[in-house]
């Protein structure tokens, strides 16, 4: 099943948060005025929020959240008043993230949050200059992904006049023959495209005669060198957004001042130490989010796992040297690359606390894992199936993860020609 899921309460709702989605300006660094009033609206509504001595202490006070904590205990940090009672006129929406930098998630939404993404979106777009004009009878934007296995769909948009979207996968195996892909989009002719660096780079080996009016790349970190290639190719901007699915869009890359600008105003941004303080302006850290335009997972110092320096732009607030999630492929014994959502895909079912996976120069794989799982051997035994059938016969070695090991989960010693460093 695909669609908006706005009926005409809630698309009077988003048209109404639009304007202050798309220019509102964007605070960061102290709690802002608008923090403290909708902590304490929100207070009774969240089980794992704190109680009122210890938010009467100060911010700072306030203990930080990860991933591992939505993962393990997700009913305790989601909004009671939106889930409890879904109705038709806000139904609950509820998918499933990847785990691409750690426990996979199932993260509890709703329509309006979906809708907030094409406006932040938008106001990604206008800091490079781009405005959209897809209206009805155009297609505003095509998602592409390079997977195996990838859910599509298409859909509308009516906050843009119902103008077109589609989800497509663009492995040949999905495909009656290669060529059918070039064609295929070549007919939709969508103003955007949207992919990660893995699936837009298998797009510049089409033989597109299309060019849209820009590019979006999430869920990984692109390269300099690749979106410069990439904006060469099809002679649009290509704009790597800094977003994730507990948040949404959060910051979008803009070459001008060498950062990722922030884009949301209803999210507060810190960077903190180890030992969760605030580092001083300017100094590396890792990403804590409060806020968010998902009223069903209202988060508060939500720590992102990646680091950056917290820095002021002519354009507002924005993330340097932001390290995030590095694109990672790994070759198959055939030859052919395989992109590491597919493994996180695959290996999300399996009880797995932590995963480090590494391939080295001659194609073997190491893989580092902490499990709960009472049967080890028996977990053992289906990583080992569901490697061989994505990577093919190669050499693999499994040991123990330590739980004071940081890793990052996907690395290799082998660089594909798509990548560029």
């Amino acid at each position: 099943m695909s669609g908006h899921r706005l009926g005409a309460s809630l698309r009077w709702q988003a048209l109404c948060r639009q304007p202050w989605l798309l220019h509102a300006p964007v605070s960061s660094g102290t709690p802002p005025a608008w923090v403290w009033p909708w902590l304490l609206a929100n207070r009774h509504n969240v089980a794992d929020w704190p109680d009122w001595r210890t938010l009467s202490r100060g911010w700072h006070h306030v203990r930080t959240t990860c991933r591992a904590d939505l993962s393990s205990h997700l009913i305790r940090h989601v909004s009671r008043r939106h889930v409890q009672r879904p109705g038709a006129d806000s139904p609950l929406l509820c998918f499933s993230t990847s785990g691409t930098t750690g426990h996979p998630l199932r993260v509890p939404s709703s329509p309006l949050a979906a809708a907030a993404y094409a406006v932040l979106h938008e106001r990604a777009l206008r800091l490079h200059g781009v405005r959209t004009q897809a209206g009805r009878g155009d297609v505003g934007i095509v998602l592409v992904g390079f997977q195996q296995r990838c859910f599509t769909y298409v859909s509308v948009n009516p906050m843009r006049g119902e103008c077109g979207l589609a989800k497509v996968n663009l492995h040949p195996g999905e495909w009656r023959q290669p060529a059918d892909r070039a064609a295929y989009l070549d007919a939709m002719a969508p103003e955007l495209i949207s992919g990660d660096p893995v699936s837009l780079s298998e797009l510049a080996t089409l033989a597109l005669r299309h060019r849209p009016r820009a590019m979006l790349s999430t869920s990984m970190a692109m390269s300099e060198g690749l979106r410069s290639r990439l904006s060469a190719h099809f002679g649009c901007p290509v704009v790597d957004l800094y977003s994730m699915n507990e948040a949404g869009p959060i910051a979008a890359h803009v070459p001008e001042v060498d950062a990722f600008v922030l884009l949301q105003p209803g999210l507060h941004v810190e960077v903190l130490d180890d030992k969760g303080r605030p580092v001083p302006t300017g100094e590396r850290g890792e990403v804590t989010l409060t806020g968010g335009i998902n009223p069903c997972l209202p988060l508060l110092r939500y720590r992102t796992g990646d680091h950056a320096r917290l820095v002021w732009s002519p354009l507002g607030p924005a993330l340097r040297d932001l390290q995030g999630r590095p694109p990672v492929s790994f070759q198959h014994a055939d030859g052919s690359w395989v992109n590491n959502v597919e493994l996180s895909q695959r290996l999300r079912h399996l009880d797995l606390q932590r995963h480090a996976l590494h391939q080295h120069t001659d194609r073997s794989l190491v893989l580092r894992l902490q499990s709960g799982a009472p049967d080890i051997a028996a977990v053992h035994t289906t990583i080992r199936q569901l490697l061989r059938e994505l990577l093919g016969e190669l050499p693999l070695r499994i040991e123990a993860l330590e739980a004071e090991d940081k890793v990052r989960q996907y690395t290799s010693d082998l660089k594909p020609p798509h990548v560029l460093a």
